[in-house]
């Protein structure tokens, strides 16, 4: 009889001696044979097996030497043949054993089988099972069996068996039959209350105190168990693939190959991994997989556009995404002419391989995971089929490695350049992939400039009017608050103690208060408070503590100061709620209505905030590699732009009753006909102009919304209407369709014909001053919709 024992059986402990007994074996053979199942075909085989039983008494009150398994190895084999039926042996993994020991003496033909392939040096070993688990475990069990307190710890045992014919690692689950079995309490067994059930549950973990509920050797097993084996390695090696693919790491691809070797069974399986470049039509490596993929055998790139790959390939692997399988390379050789394709593989030993498309990227990219052997039809359309439970969990994977691989990308150019306008990404990440494929073979590498030559500029303004007065006021009231308030201090003061030094600081505080009452200067807020912090707190902190008094005159003046700048910040702080709340208002709309501008035509925007807000849009067949550009998109977002500074100034209009400080904004536009190329300015991470001729476009922008009209001091600004700043008259004619198509919604009134006083190193510049018409009840969800505006562009 074959009995395997663990090595280090001696040095289990467990709360229970462990006896083999086939009583309850005894017990099954009693009943049929007795008087009452006569008739019954198994009453004669029953008496001669209840004779073995009374030949041999050990087998049936138990021994504890296994050494009486070889010595009885015969009438065993009898007692148990009934358990291990014979059509069964080749197909069920079973086999006799003692609880806990995982020692085991009879074993099902396939069990054997499995042994043998495993190989001399293989010890039947459970996995990762700790001698402490096994004894909680075992407790356990005694509290089920004895004591009918039931617990759920029911964990798995697995065995990792190896396969020498295959050369692979087979993973199998083990499911285990106590119907054998038998525990009894010794004297050394304390009684186990329910009061000790309830502290064992919230200790699982406290291995003293489940020894000291169930002693070593404390309880007598009396019997066997049966465990069958159920071979578990294709999910055993989907799991541990999950579990690599989360992981990563280094060797990755070679830890995958050994998963799938186990999981095919094929020793010398290979895995690759290429991707497919969809924008440029070329299949190439990942840095991390460097030399790894099949297809390519160490070429750095293939351009899949030159027939390189059959027909076949092009259309089912990378137009429908379908995985596909050449089961024997050299017959694909013959119908394909013997291809690039044929002869890299064949080269690389390669006699038959699957293919699987796994989308990588929402712009198209592939990965391309190859599984290959050099045995042809070891990979087949059959067995294919297998990995149905395995794409997905690589599908995972790569999406989630192509976002890795996109945060990289994103951090080159949030590093090197800016936050960038969705339009243009597509340029930088072009500009990013370069420079990361050209790094790995030159340590000079560097990153492309990026320019869009040709697109039309398109400037917006709602500034808030009068904004410096309006803050200059806010920080002369404040001040006049605060020195009003250190002046209350000291006069209390001077009451209680007649100090010269009171009345001598009372002079200066008036005079610094009667010189901002006057005018408020440039410098005039620092030295002010500079004097306050030197001079004036040092003697508020002897007068809090004259008098009750005074100490609360102090605090009043104390908490009059923001806890943060440790000034009066009162008119202030409703200035800057205001402009705050103009600012978030028409930036939140603006970015909304920008949504919904991309779908006419890509085109790049970046918006600010200061006082106010301001835009710049560009637009033109560069920015975009989507979509071809038509001078009707320009038209379509010029007049967009009109419409929607229409509506930011109603926005504006609606906040006057909800903000402390009464705040107008003064909206403007600037057209340029003819187009320009805008540079990114790797310095200032941002868009600028780019050359000479264009530069006067930007000092435009920057000056002309302090311009006067000609020969008047009137600000071309206006609040309640929109200027519109032009330099040729065929703008001015294009305009006025817009304005008239507005006015027509009852949008906007009378227009101004207006010429501009020359600026510094500009002269010419004219205007189109259009009226708003304010609507009564606003509502910035309902506005003119993207159809209304290509309509009137359209007609």
């Amino acid at each position: 009889m074959r009995i395997i024992e663990p090595n280090d059986i001696e040095k289990i402990e467990l709360p229970m001696q462990l006896n083999i007994s086939f009583q309850k074996i005894f017990t099954h053979f009693e009943k049929f044979g007795s008087e009452k199942h006569k008739a019954h075909p198994f009453h004669s085989s029953a008496l001669k097996m209840i004779d073995i039983f009374n030949q041999y008494p050990e087998l049936n009150d138990g021994f504890s030497d296994y050494t009486l398994l070889e010595k009885y190895k015969k009438q065993v084999n009898l007692l148990l043949e009934p358990l291990f039926p014979e059509p069964l042996k080749l197909n069920e993994i079973k086999a006799a054993c003692i609880p806990f020991s995982f020692a085991s003496f009879k074993f099902s033909e396939r069990f054997k089988n499995i042994l043998d392939n495993a190989g001399e040096d293989y010890e039947f070993n459970v996995r990762n099972f700790e001698d402490e688990s096994m004894y909680i475990m075992a407790c356990t069990f005694i509290l089920a069996f004895v004591y009918d307190y039931k617990i759920d710890t029911k964990r798995p045992f697995y065995f990792d068996i190896p396969d020498k014919t295959t050369g692979t690692m087979k993973y199998y689950r083990v499911a285990f039959n106590g119907d054998f079995s038998d525990i009894i309490p010794t004297e050394k067994a304390p009684k186990i209350t329910k009061e000790d059930f309830r502290e064992l549950l919230n200790n699982f973990d406290n291995i003293n105190l489940w020894k000291e509920k169930f002693p070593p050797e404390s309880y007598i097993f009396k019997g066997f168990g049966i465990i069958n084996l159920f071979d578990v390695t294709s999910e055993e090696m989907l799991s541990e693939i999950k579990a690599n693919l989360l992981a990563s790491g280094d060797n990755l691809i070679f830890k995958l190959q050994k998963n799938l070797r186990d999981f095919y069974s094929l020793k010398d399986l290979k895995l690759g991994y290429s991707i497919f470049d969809n924008i440029n039509e070329k299949l190439c490596e990942t840095v991390v997989n460097k030399s790894n993929s099949i297809v390519l055998n160490n070429k750095e790139e293939i351009n899949c556009s030159s027939g390189y790959f059959c027909d076949g390939i092009m259309q089912k692997v990378f137009v429908e995404h379908q995985t596909f399988v050449i089961s024997d390379i050299e017959e694909y050789g013959l119908k394909t002419n013997k291809n690039n394709f044929y002869q890299n593989l064949y080269d690389g030993g390669i006699r038959s391989i699957i293919l699987i498309p796994i989308k990588a990227s929402k712009n198209g990219d592939l990965a391309l995971l190859e599984i290959a052997s050099p045995k042809a039809y070891d990979l087949n359309s059959v067995n294919i089929n297998k990995l149905k439970d395995i794409i997905p969990v690589f599908e995972a994977a790569v999406k989630r490695t192509s976002e890795e691989r996109q945060n990289v990308l994103e951090a080159t150019i949030q590093e090197n350049y800016t936050s960038i306008h969705n339009s243009v990404k597509w340029r930088f990440y072009q500009a990013a992939e370069k420079f990361h494929l050209e790094s790995q073979t030159n340590e000079n590498a560097k990153l492309d400039e990026i320019v869009f030559n040709d697109v039309y500029p398109l400037f917006g303004q709602s500034d808030i009017k009068g904004s410096s007065e309006a803050r200059n006021k806010a920080i002369k009231e404040d001040l006049i608050t605060q020195l009003t308030l250190a002046i209350s201090v000291l006069e209390d003061a001077c009451q209680k103690e007649k100090l010269p030094i009171y009345n001598e600081l009372m002079f200066r505080v008036s005079t610094y208060l009667n010189d901002v009452k006057k005018d408020l200067n440039a410098g005039d807020e620092v030295t002010i408070l500079d004097f306050l912090q030197s001079e004036i707190y040092p003697v508020f902190n002897h007068i809090k503590d004259l008098t009750k008094s005074l100490s609360k005159k102090v605090a009043i003046y104390m908490n009059r100061l923001d806890e943060n700048l440790n000034v009066v910040y009162e008119k202030r702080k409703d200035y800057e709620k205001s402009v705050n709340l103009i600012n978030e208002k028409l930036a939140k709309f603006i970015d909304r209505r920008q949504k919904d501008a991309q779908n006419m035509f890509p085109h790049y925007f970046e918006r600010y905030k200061t006082d106010g807000v301001e835009f710049n849009m560009y637009i033109g067949a560069s920015i975009t590699n989507s979509k071809n550009f038509d001078e009707l998109y320009l038209y379509n977002l010029r007049l967009w732009q009109l419409q929607v500074m229409c509506e930011m100034e109603n926005i504006a209009y609606t906040l006057l009753d909800k903000m402390p400080h009464n705040l107008r904004v003064a909206s403007l536009i600037l057209v340029q006909s003819n187009p320009l190329a805008i540079k990114f300015r790797m310095d200032e991470k941002q868009f600028d102009v780019d050359g000479a001729y264009n530069i006067r476009y930007e000092i435009i922008k920057k000056r002309i919304d302090k311009a006067h009209i000609k020969n008047t001091e009137e600000r071309i600004t206006q609040p309640g209407k929109i200027a519109i700043i032009y330099s040729q008259d065929k703008d001015a004619l294009e305009y006025i369709k817009y304005i008239n198509y507005l006015q027509s919604k009852k949008q906007l009134g009378k227009i101004e014909f207006l010429e501009l006083e020359d600026l510094q190193g500009v002269s010419g510049l004219k205007a189109l001053r259009v009226e708003i018409i304010y609507q009564k009840d606003f509502d910035e969800q309902k506005t003119i919709t993207l159809n209304d505006l290509i309509k009137q562009i359209e007609a």
